[in-house]
């Protein structure tokens, strides 16, 4: 019995020491990201939908517009999807709270429902937007993947 107390000593000091760090994830997404954008074949998550599919998703290249977003490529950005500069800034903010604060989920950065509710209804808007025109009226809505 007491080997088993003994073993859980080392996973629960990880764990410990893992959520007071925990305050670095903002910071360390943000990097790789940043660092993704000098290297576009670090590897990244595909979208299950357009691999499903053929269609893009709302968020579809959303990262790398994020990636141009944070080295300051600010037409290329926009051009893959014009949410990038804005979750590029929120990223920076989300960063700098957390490292300040030391917390994963500052205090200030509280969000309401309807806002979720606005940035959802604005995104899945856009994306209506550049399908229809990339869909029916085959103006490039899309860059190449």
């Amino acid at each position: 019995m007491a080997e088993l107390g003994a073993s859980r000593s080392p996973r629960r000091r990880f764990l410990s020491q893992l959520q007071r760090a925990g305050f670095l994830l903002p910071a360390g997404l943000t990097g790789y990201l940043w660092f993704k954008g000098l290297h576009p074949s670090l590897p990244g998550w595909p979208c299950p939908l357009r691999a499903l599919t053929g269609l893009p998703c709302p968020s579809c290249f959303l990262t790398r517009a994020t990636s141009s977003s944070l080295q300051g490529n600010w037409s290329e950005a926009l051009a893959q999807h014009a949410f990038g500069p804005l979750v590029a800034g929120a990223l920076l903010v989300w960063s700098l709270q957390a490292i300040r604060q030391r917390r994963l989920w500052p205090g200030g950065l509280r969000l309401r429902p309807w806002q979720g509710g606005a940035g959802i209804a604005l995104l899945l808007g856009y994306w209506g937007v550049r399908m229809v025109l990339h869909y029916r009226l085959g103006i490039p809505a899309f860059p190449s993947p």
